[in-house]
């Protein structure tokens, strides 16, 4: 007979009797020098105070000299701790109008977090849930604050952020506007642009607590209740790598989103190539799209463009009707397909539509799926010159879009549950683009805005 082995039971994992030299080293000089630090920045403050409050300043509206209406104290948050300061208020004795001159000079208002710390709770609240970075707060920043807090940061500068996208793209739309010189555009831009779908939250006013009552529940979300999020992606050509074989990578790239509608996406990814200097008298702007309308009709926007389908989307109009005919997981329509798409890559589009032509599929729901290949590669054949496009290397598929959604929208906006306003959704794509965009700095010079 077999004996039967039985392993002895694993003991606790051991624990150090405290936390290592270096890492307590490490929190006694963070703790010794943070209050230090505070009291560096309040004397710096106050240097700033005794500049501005010398003499008293003309009125922003009539211009007439204004008059010291009070001095009080005001405090406000900063990545050290709390920052106090004596704030004059003046007034206008004709137009009434008040201004504080230290706080718009420091650009901070009373009670509220400013400065670097505000651009930090933004940066976790775009990357993680407000409960989560708040729980990061404390852990990376040593700060305590609640979700609502973050969301509050998130929010203000998140608005700061869309407005200066949508002034951009409203500046650029005008012929009239200057964008980046353009002696140095490239010869060729490839633009790829696609929608995904985003989860919308159902409510005709926002909830009010009254009292001290609990909020009321939110509205049953109604199913089928979304928004599209459009995305674009700009690269240059002779900026891929190939990283392994067959696998190859971009150096560089933008990013654009918007909650809107096709001529907004559009409206910034012209922006977006001005401003870049990337889009010149002789720029070849190659579209990449997956056969919707609403592309094309827009990508005639570009006087020298390149329109191509994307490879993988045109073989999958292809394989909805090779499961029909040969059985799902079939070899004979894996066989089928294979050769369909050695021939498209060849650029042999119009000889795989003779091809299909020639088919005659017994079944009426066969003859429907193949009417429809047909047509759909009939109606994109001027877009499906896959051997030209590879030859110059243009690409021929959306991969570079289809990941953009993942790191743009997906990551973060389309987690379990999720269900957003449109405020809310706009406000954390701009903070989004700008971190993936690498022009978080952007947000040092955009002012704090004031929520509704």
């Amino acid at each position: 007979m077999c004996a039967v082995l039985r392993s002895a039971p694993l003991g606790r994992p051991a624990l150090a009797d405290h936390a290592s030299q270096f890492v307590l080293l490490e929190r006694a000089v963070e703790d010794e020098y943070r209050p230090r630090m505070l009291d560096a920045l309040q004397e710096k403050v106050n240097a700033v105070a005794e500049l501005v409050q010398v003499a008293a300043p003309s009125c922003a509206r009539c211009g007439q000299p204004m008059r010291r209406h009070d001095t009080r104290p005001v405090s406000w948050v900063a990545h050290f701790g709390c920052l106090r300061a004596r704030v004059s208020r003046y007034r206008c004795p004709a137009c009434k109008f008040e201004c504080r001159p230290l706080l718009d000079v420091l650009g901070v208002e009373p009670g509220r977090i400013s400065g670097s710390l505000a651009r930090l709770l933004a940066l976790l609240a775009a990357v993680a849930p407000y409960p989560l970075a708040a729980r990061l707060a404390w852990l990376l920043l040593g700060v305590a604050i609640s979700p609502m807090g973050i969301w509050r940061a998130a929010q203000r500068l998140g608005q700061a952020a869309a407005n200066y996208s949508d002034g951009l793209s409203q500046y650029h739309a005008d012929s009239r506007g200057e964008g980046a010189p353009t002696h140095d555009a490239p010869e060729t831009v490839v633009l790829s642009v696609d929608g995904c779908a985003l989860g919308m939250q159902v409510r005709t006013q926002r909830r009010r607590r009254t009292g001290a009552e609990k909020l009321p529940a939110l509205a049953a979300i109604e199913e089928g209740h979304f928004r599209e999020v459009k995305t674009g992606v700009l690269l240059l050509p002779h900026e891929r790598v190939e990283t392994s074989p067959g696998r190859h990578s971009v150096v560089r790239r933008f990013l654009v989103s918007c909650l809107g509608d096709a001529d907004a996406i559009f409206h910034r990814l012209y922006a977006q190539l001005r401003e870049l200097g990337w889009l010149g008298t002789n720029t070849m702007v190659v579209v990449v799209g997956d056969g919707a309308e609403w592309i094309w009709n827009r990508a005639t926007w570009f006087v020298h463009r390149c329109e191509i389908l994307d490879f993988w989307h045109a073989l999958e109009h292809a394989w909805g009707f090779a499961r029909l005919r040969y059985g799902d997981g079939s070899q004979q329509a894996d066989q089928w397909v294979h050769q369909i798409a050695e021939d498209l890559r060849a650029g042999k589009v119009q000889d795989v539509i003779s091809r299909l032509k020639r088919l005659r599929p017994k079944t009426p729901q066969l003859r429907e799926s193949l009417e429809s290949l047909i047509r759909y590669y009939s109606e994109n054949a001027g877009r499906m010159r896959y051997d030209e496009y590879l030859r110059l290397g243009y690409g021929i598929g959306s991969g570079a879009v289809e990941s953009a959604h993942k790191q743009v929208v997906h990551a973060r906006l389309r987690q379990a549950g999720m269900r957003w306003s449109e405020a809310g959704a706009r406000r954390l794509l701009a903070l989004r683009l700008l971190l993936l965009n690498d022009h978080w700095a952007l947000l040092d010079r955009l002012q704090m805005v004031a929520l509704a």
